[in-house]
């Protein structure tokens, strides 16, 4: 099946594509958790997963900030019952962004994933990613930026 990147589309409330990232989402500054919206939703999916990642941190594979799996495509919301899988510090929770002082702008991801299956247990970014691959309907993402 053709991975379609037309029409899921993920959106996050005070961020804008490209755009800073506002203070109180960061880890040192409130770290509270940004809305998330996710609409597009391809027929066929029984679950959406989200995964939030900065790629720029100076660690092999980046961060991870926030997994969140059990998504339901019927509201696209990622809040209430979702399950919440390990972040870059082991911790089932959102971490927002605190990138080392002087280390510069860091890109954020904020992936969201349709899938064709549920995901079982709370895996790891790495570990969805390489068991999930398969059963991904569509994916979006939209990138924000902070710095120190």
């Amino acid at each position: 099946m053709p991975l379609n990147i037309q029409d899921l589309k993920v959106t996050v409330d005070e961020i804008e594509p490209g755009g800073r990232i506002p203070e109180r989402f960061a880890a040192d500054h409130g770290n509270e958790t940004p809305k998330v919206s996710i609409s597009g939703i391809p027929a066929g999916t029984l679950e959406l997963a989200l995964i939030l990642h900065d790629p720029d941190a100076p660690l092999p594979n980046g961060f991870t900030h926030w997994v969140a799996y059990g998504i339901s495509p019927l509201d696209g919301l990622v809040s209430g019952e979702v399950r919440l899988g390990p972040n870059g510090i082991g911790e089932a929770s959102y971490t927002g962004p605190q990138p080392p002082s002087g280390h510069g702008i860091h890109h954020y991801y904020f992936w969201v994933y349709a899938l064709d299956t549920r995901v079982e247990g709370n895996p790891s970014r790495e570990e969805f990613l390489a068991a999930y691959a398969g059963n991904i309907l569509e994916q979006a993402r939209l990138v924000a930026t902070f710095d120190a």
